[in-house]
């Protein structure tokens, strides 16, 4: 029922207006207790599920944030988030090219068991199993917002077919890189009501095609006057909202992957303030510039949880999809000086109020495929089929752990 509100809403308003708002308080208990210190012939109940949001930035690096060591400016939101969660300095983006990176974060797979490289588009086949669809299939209302790159509308790995509830963004990376682009890709499932239960059943993929299309941003027809990332943004905000758990959708917890295609290589913001009085070269007050607007996003999505009582029961993953683009315009050294620019490691913050402990900063060594069987521990299931990764949530709890050997 929520999916057809927001598509009447999203239909007379265009697209601007994003996912339908409705409010709730959700409430928060301890999970940590499940996983540690219970006797065998004890069997507690099951806290309500927490939702889980995973945001990614493409070509964001360690040196763009100062929580990580940026000294030219600051990244207020992302420091108060490392702040109260965890901070990691040895997360490694699964590739260099996002296409695969992001392949490793769905399947949980090392990047040599893809079928993705980063000069093929290959989409997930149909026996592919996302961490969408696991989560999808233990109760949660799923939801992807962003780039995509993983397989265009006619293959099997069109997001509807591989776990994702709702999609609002674009399914190829140039159609990505168009930040004032006059369309995007919009997707809601169909719901049917079913007397008998007095329950709304959601749209199945073996149905056909969800309800959607590409939508019109017609103010972008007209020039540039919508810049895509700020629209992504609030889509994000309007889908925590309409998603969250209460008792109209039974505490159903929810899951949103968020890709940003910025500051990816082509740097392109709308202006470069607050810092077009520096005396830096142009391409990095622009470059700084998109960083910030990246951290007013975290900002402003962490106000919209704090509006509708999701202080607690929310997990949020932040991190970069690939290291920075080495381009002719950005000279690296200027972030990224404490950090070698071939190196793959980009900036992690895990926060989890009540279950991760705050102001922790850790050099656990992992990657995109420990997401998928991670996610599933919080959500209580088992990933199907096994993953390569393993879950970091003992981590997360502080609970001390080395890295495995390395697997072949």
């Amino acid at each position: 029922m929520t999916s057809i509100r927001f598509n009447r809403f999203c239909r007379a308003l265009v697209f601007l207006a994003a996912l339908l708002e409705f409010s709730a308080a959700a409430r928060a208990e301890s999970l940590s207790a499940i996983f540690t210190n219970v006797a065998p012939a004890v069997h507690p109940a099951i806290p309500r599920r927490a939702s889980i949001i995973f945001i990614q930035c493409d070509g964001l690096g360690y040196g763009d944030l100062s929580c990580y060591g940026q000294t030219k400016f600051q990244t207020p939101n992302l420091d108060r988030l490392a702040a109260e969660g965890m901070r990691f300095t040895n997360y490694y983006a699964g590739d260099a090219a996002s296409s695969p990176a992001r392949a490793a974060l769905l399947l949980g797979k090392d990047v040599g068991h893809l079928n993705q490289r980063a000069d093929v588009d290959v989409p997930l086949a149909a026996d592919e199993i996302t961490v969408a669809q696991v989560l999808k299939n233990s109760g949660y209302h799923t939801g992807l917002i962003g780039e995509w790159n993983l397989g265009d509308e006619n293959s099997s790995g069109a997001p509807w077919r591989k776990g994702f509830d709702e999609f609002a963004g674009y399914l190829d990376p140039a159609d990505a890189e168009n930040y004032y682009a006059d369309y995007m890709w919009r997707f809601t499932p169909r719901s049917s009501y079913d007397k008998t239960s007095g329950k709304w059943i959601d749209w199945n993929p073996a149905q056909g095609q969800p309800t959607g299309g590409k939508e019109m941003i017609y103010v972008n027809t007209q020039g540039k006057n919508q810049y895509i990332p700020d629209l992504l943004a609030k889509a994000a905000m309007n889908f925590v909202k309409s998603s969250q758990p209460d008792a109209f959708n039974h505490y159903r917890p929810f899951f949103l992957l968020l890709n940003y295609k910025i500051p990816g290589g082509k740097i392109k913001v709308p202006t470069d303030a607050p810092f077009s009085d520096e005396s830096w070269p142009q391409p990095e007050k622009n470059k700084a510039a998109l960083v910030s607007r990246i951290d007013g996003y975290i900002g402003e999505l962490q106000e919209q949880l704090q509006k509708i009582g999701m202080t607690n029961n929310v997990v949020i993953f932040f991190s970069g999809t690939v290291p920075p683009k080495k381009t002719a315009e950005i000279d690296p050294g200027f972030f990224h000086s404490n950090i070698s620019t071939n190196d793959l490691r980009v900036p992690m913050i895990v926060r989890w109020p009540g279950q991760v402990p705050a102001g922790q900063v850790s050099d656990f060594k992992w990657s995109p495929r420990d997401f998928l069987p991670t996610a599933a521990q919080i959500a209580f299931v088992k990933p199907a089929p096994p993953a390569d990764g393993i879950s970091v949530l003992p981590v997360l709890f502080g609970q001390t752990r080395t890295n495995p050997p390395a697997k072949n």
